[in-house]
């Protein structure tokens, strides 16, 4: 029998929806498809990858003066406050000594030269903003298509996004009313075209960089936080979520761009090799990986319990980590949702995101364009390679230590069937965003004293 028709026979014998028609045996283009296999992957790929779609609760997400500024918001320090943990020790892949101030960005955990994901942090795993990061962070490529954000959706607003690490003592380590006089200090006149007159801060008193944020470092939660003053003021507020709607009008723009995949689906039969082919049967056939990788971005945009016992022993001890449980209810009950009164619209988002009990444990499904430039995966970072990853959901995850009930299963690949598969997740890269998204931006200086 010839690997051709043997390979033919293990897949019909698999699956139904993964039966081939013919065997790709050398480069040819998707016309060896079946009829099913290819309705799949034109689902995957549909000629032109969408544009992101428009943001109701955000009417600057379009405005380029207001993507300006909010680059220059994603590369400026100057809004973070002391690193607390020891490990900030000055060497290579720390922002830098324990108690400096004003060294944390998104661009220090988001390297714009590096598809916006971290990999400058030690190990590369999860980020050492002010302490060690609980999760990964993720990839914003993309992040445009996204309604519900972080891995466990505690944001449906990409302008409140910004909030979780400027207050979290483990990531910018500072507070609202230190960014907001920040921007006073630093961006008044940008910020007043395009948001109008700053409030009056000055009854607040100045706040130094040293007492931006937190003292000491929190338990083991994902994200901590400390009341500090301002933190209810509504004008004070007001300008952190225009910082947030300036930034979203940036990092909306970045994109991981067509693949080979997009181009071979296209007709370009020299796109993909024969094992990179035969990969993508396998990601819609017997790995059932579009069940969640789903659409034109290769993610349902939802979240799933995938029964991965968390391993961060390298860093931090391991914790329990609840994931949309609390952080889609935690959204729900934030003011700045959107339906809260900083929203600019509503569109019946959260009612698309229902909490029910296959929620606990459960992480947000991550696009897979442009998966293979990732230095680690899953929310925890613990695996370092696209062939760990496939070797977890071939095994149908972890029997045990994890919250919540697991959606995994096993998928009874071979040895050569993972290695396809994996080509394949490598053919999804595309060209990256636009090299002037890219550059780091000219900031202005600090004023005189």
């Amino acid at each position: 029998m010839t690997r051709g028709s043997l390979r033919i026979a293990l897949v019909a014998a698999a699956t139904a929806v993964s039966a081939c028609a013919g065997s790709p045996d050398g480069v040819r283009g998707p016309n060896w498809l079946t009829a099913e296999q290819r309705r799949h992957l034109s689902a995957l790929s549909p000629g032109q990858l969408p544009a992101p779609p428009a943001d109701p609760t955000n009417r600057y997400s379009d405005d380029a003066r207001a993507a300006a500024l909010g680059k220059k918001f994603f590369f400026d320090t100057r809004f973070s406050g002391p690193l607390l943990d020891e490990a900030n020790n000055g060497v290579s892949g720390t922002l830098g000594l324990q108690g400096e101030t004003e060294k944390v960005a998104c661009a220090g955990c988001h390297v714009p030269q590096s598809g916006f994901l971290d990999s400058r942090s030690p190990r590369r795993q999860i980020s050492l903003g002010s302490s060690w990061t609980r999760r990964r962070a993720p990839s914003l490529l993309t992040v445009a298509q996204a309604q519900i954000l972080n891995w466990d959706g505690r944001r449906d607003t990409a302008f409140s996004q910004p909030f979780t690490p400027i207050e979290d003592p483990l990531e910018f380590n500072s507070s609202r009313l230190f960014v907001a006089q920040q921007i006073a200090r630093l961006y008044r006149d940008e910020y007043e075209a395009i948001f109008g007159q700053l409030p009056n801060l000055d009854a607040y008193g100045a706040v130094d960089p040293s007492q931006a944020g937190c003292d000491e470092l929190p338990g083991d939660v994902p994200h901590g936080t400390c009341v500090k003053p301002g933190y209810d003021d509504d004008e004070v507020t007001r300008v952190v979520v225009n910082m947030g709607k300036a930034i979203q009008a940036y990092t909306r723009r970045i994109e991981c761009g067509a693949s080979r995949f997009d181009r071979w689906m296209g007709g370009d039969e020299h796109a993909l090799t024969t094992e990179e082919q035969w990969g993508a049967v396998i990601f819609v056939g017997k790995g059932a990986c579009d069940s969640c990788h789903a659409g034109p971005f290769l993610t349902d945009q939802k979240f799933h319990n995938v029964g991965l016992h968390p391993d961060f022993a390298f860093f931090i001890p391991v914790f329990d980590d609840p994931g949309a449980s609390e952080g889609l209810a935690a959204m729900r009950a934030d003011p700045l949702n959107s339906k809260g009164g900083f929203s600019d619209g509503y569109d019946g988002r959260q009612e698309r995101y229902p909490i029910t009990s296959a929620m606990l444990g459960a992480f947000r499904t991550p696009s897979l364009r442009c998966v293979s430039r990732r230095p680690s995966f899953m929310h925890t970072g613990q695996f370092r390679s696209l062939d760990d990853v496939v070797i977890f959901f071939n095994r149908g995850g972890d029997a045990d230590g994890f919250l919540g009930v697991s959606e995994n299963h096993p998928r009874g690949l071979t040895d050569e069937e993972r290695a396809e598969l994996v080509a394949f997740l490598r053919a999804l890269d595309g060209d990256g965003p636009d090299p002037e998204l890219v550059v780091p931006p000219e900031l202005p200086p600090d004023p005189p004293q």
